[in-house]
């Protein structure tokens, strides 16, 4: 199979969830035309029916197919049976090959979630994003009677984050999820916003005082500034930063640091301004913290926005909510394979050209 050792491995490893005497198509088979055929484009059950089809020839050369390319019904069937958190694990499980082989020292792991729009029933999923070496490193689904606060643990138990940088909107910044991030030797930035009330009002207070011109003789926070000219608008980034390790006293393992960016953008039509604030581990460096702030956004615009836009991720209407996670780990397998493989053009030209050239597909399979 023209996969790299890791995936290969880990894909044999699923348990089929049918009756073997009763099979007529080899589960590893139909997960390896999905992958392909997402790759290709396909975004649903007929489309990849479909690619086989039209491949059945070239897939012969890596796969048994007993019974020729299953049905479009066939392997839906399929994905609502397979236990997708088993494929979760196996997903995850070669992700974490790949960061074996990458040095993430210093790097930032973002988490955010999604709701995926396009089934019939409410799916949110959390994810982790790998920002340096631009990879879906796993996801986690949330609970139908939870939230996001009991996801992310699981999630960050399931990867491998020791000298890495975790970043996390506010709705986990938590003492229970900053605790967990230290015990997994990672440091942490996270955004801290009104379910924090009393921590808010303290880091506004430190900051406002700071302002104030009659205090000036007092300790100022560390300050850097970056400004940027693109699509006719400019962008002024503010980054203030105090070292502040008594915020250790409320629960926040490790903290040290307390963070304030202000972003004014500027275009012929208005003045937008945004003031955000976060506690971190890391040491008082606003450059550096800034640097980490803006990777973390690299979720929603590398990740989350190509799934919609590339992948029409909430497009699909998906009746199964099994099915739908399954068919998202597909979509993520799909897009870091694409990620990875080293050559020019957009995402939507390569899978294009992967639809085209078989030989094309190959590379990025090997990726």
């Amino acid at each position: 199979m023209p996969l790299s050792n890791s995936l290969s491995k880990h894909l044999s490893e699923l348990t089929d969830p049918r009756i073997e005497k009763k099979c007529s198509h080899l589960l590893i088979d139909i997960v390896f035309i999905g992958i392909c055929a997402t790759i290709a484009g396909a975004e649903g059950w007929e489309e990849i029916e479909e690619f086989g089809k039209s491949k059945e020839k070239w897939l012969h050369q890596w796969l048994k197919l007993p019974s020729g390319i299953p049905s479009h019904d066939t392997i839906e069937r399929v994905f609502m049976k397979l236990n997708a958190s088993e494929f979760d694990r196996c997903f995850m499980a070669w992700t974490q090959d790949l960061v074996k082989a990458t040095d993430i020292q210093g790097e930032v792991v973002a988490l955010d979630g999604k709701a995926l729009r396009g089934t019939n029933t409410k799916l949110y999923l959390v994810s982790a994003w790998a920002s340096a070496i631009g990879i879906s490193l796993g996801q986690y689904k949330v609970d139908e009677k939870s939230n996001e606060i009991t996801a992310i643990p699981e999630l960050l138990d399931a990867l491998m984050l020791s000298g890495s940088i975790v970043t996390i909107d506010a709705m986990g910044c938590q003492t229970a999820i900053a605790q967990k991030i230290v015990a997994h030797d990672a440091d942490y930035v996270l955004a801290v916003k009104g379910n924090q009330g009393t921590l808010l009002e303290y880091i506004e207070s430190r900051f406002a005082f700071s302002d104030d011109p009659r205090f000036r003789q007092h300790e100022q926070p560390l300050y850097y500034e970056t400004v940027e000219q693109s699509h006719g608008r400019q962008e002024k980034r503010q980054c203030s930063v105090f070292t502040d390790p008594t915020i250790q006293n409320r629960g926040w393992e490790k903290a040290q640091t307390l963070i304030r960016v202000t972003s004014e953008r500027t275009s012929k039509a208005k003045v937008e301004n945004h003031t955000r604030y976060f506690i971190s581990t890391l040491p008082a460096d606003p450059a550096y913290l800034l640097q980490c702030i803006r990777a973390h956004w690299q979720i929603e615009n590398s990740f989350h926005w190509v799934l919609d836009v590339v992948f029409k991720e909430d497009q699909h209407q998906t009746r199964h909510k099994q099915a739908a996670v399954n068919l998202s780990i597909l979509r993520r397998i799909a897009l870091n394979l694409l990620k990875r493989h080293p050559g020019k053009g957009s995402l939507k030209r390569k899978r294009y050209r992967a639809a085209l050239n078989e030989d094309f597909l190959l590379e990025i399979l090997h990726s």
